[in-house]
């Protein structure tokens, strides 16, 4: 099993590329089930979970390729099944049931798995597509649907702007007959790129990026060429790698206009940002940096993504800031771990008290999510002396060659493998 070792206390230095959008990629692939012709996708981020989706697209009869960072799908015969063994390494596999059902008519699809933050129900997904005709049952782990009239266009309105639920109704809806008004939907940019990539294979999509998005159903989508947009929460990490150790650094291809939220409390903490044409110019202000209090909540407010590594942050801050996670219940596991590098943070429920130490000490630390991961790492590369951080396959699952990304601007990390 890989680990990382990271030296720290070296001031990142020069340009850093971010990759595409692992959370606009994996519903977009999903997608492609819709689409009667081929999909051409550029931007594809080279990641364990776009593997997945694709081997996932191949078994529901699909034909796919993936070459550099373009994927490629064409679906020839659709099959109704999504097997355990694939859905239970990632939780975006359930956005294949949407699909399914307004393609086929039918889907048996197995309970999803991924990264242990928190329940994250898929009841809202069922009922919004209960109210478009849709029929489900639960038994021995699988999902099984089905709408043998196909669906219909309804009025929905989630109790919680749920970002899959929101993506599986919206292609749903876009082969229902009539139209769908989803209200209390995910204005996540994720979720509007997904919006503007079904519009590109010819769904009538309006409101993306507001809570009430509406849907013309359509016969048929056709296939299209379309680009990913880039990953705002790898953007926000290197962010926060300038800042964590006082370094300096040029973010190519930083979608900036969707980070109000982290950049605001970036600022407030005393990190330098500035907007260039391509690209986004960080670093750490004269002086401490000063503790904040944050709160996570659905877009636009602080991604849930995002608060572990501000925590990281937080460490080497001066004063105590409280952090508040509304989204995910269990997104805290990365606590422990910061501790045993120096950290003085203190859990209460769902809050932490983060006490800046002004120094963190390199510890052998064990990651637990993909966020937590990259906690770590942006930890390790501040603290003083040598960090070993184990089960790193979880960073695989939304990091694209983040530790070649990282030597290229100064970081003494390496991948080693037992």
């Amino acid at each position: 099993m890989d680990k990382l070792i990271i030296e720290g206390g070296v001031p990142l230095q020069g340009s850093i590329q971010v990759s595409g959008a692992k959370n606009a990629a994996l519903p977009i692939l999903m997608a492609c089930l819709l689409a009667d012709g081929p999909v051409n996708l550029s931007n594809v981020p080279r990641l364990a979970d776009i593997r997945t989706s694709l081997k996932l697209l191949n078994i529901l009869g699909c034909e796919t390729t993936f070459d550099g960072n373009e994927a490629t799908s064409h679906c020839v015969g659709l099959k109704p099944e999504a097997p355990y063994d694939l859905v239970k390494t990632m939780r975006a596999s359930v956005l294949c049931l949407g699909p399914l059902i307004a393609r086929l008519g039918e889907a048996k699809v197995a309970l999803p798995g991924g990264c242990a933050i928190g329940a994250r129900p898929v009841d809202l997904h069922l009922r919004g597509l209960e109210r478009m005709g849709a029929e489900f049952e639960i038994t021995e782990g699988y999902i099984i649907g089905k709408c043998a009239g196909g669906l219909k266009g309804a009025h929905i309105s989630l109790d919680f702007p749920t970002v899959g639920g929101t993506e599986n109704l919206l292609m749903a809806a876009s082969l229902a007959d009539g139209v769908t008004t989803l209200e209390n939907a995910a204005r996540e940019p994720e979720v509007v790129d997904l919006a503007n990539f079904l519009n590109a294979c010819g769904a009538k999509i309006s409101g993306q990026g507001t809570s009430i998005l509406t849907v013309e159903g359509v016969t048929s989508l056709k296939g299209c060429n379309y680009r990913v947009m880039p990953d705002r929460i790898e953007a926000g990490t290197y962010m926060v790698a300038a800042a964590i150790t006082g370094g300096e650094l040029e973010i190519l291809d930083c979608p900036f206009q969707d980070l109000d939220a982290v950049s605001y409390k970036l600022r407030e903490m005393g990190v330098w940002l500035q907007e260039e044409d391509d690209y986004v110019l960080v670093r750490r202000a004269n002086g401490l940096l000063q503790n904040v209090d944050v709160t996570t909540l659905p877009h636009p407010g602080f991604p849930t993504d995002m608060q572990a590594q501000l925590m990281a942050l937080m460490c080497f801050g001066k004063g105590a800031g409280i952090v508040e996670e509304k989204i995910f219940e269990n997104r805290f596991m990365h606590v422990l771990e910061l501790v045993r590098l120096g950290a003085d943070v203190r859990l209460k429920g769902r809050t932490a008290m983060v006490h800046g130490v002004g120094k963190l000490t390199g510890a052998p630390v064990m990651a637990s999510d993909l966020r937590a991961s990259a906690s770590l790492v942006l930890a390790g590369l501040a603290a003083e002396g040598t960090t070993t951080i184990e089960r790193i396959y979880h960073l695989d699952r939304g990091y694209e060659n983040i530790e070649e990304k990282l030597s290229g601007v100064g970081a003494r990390i390496k991948r080693v493998s037992e």
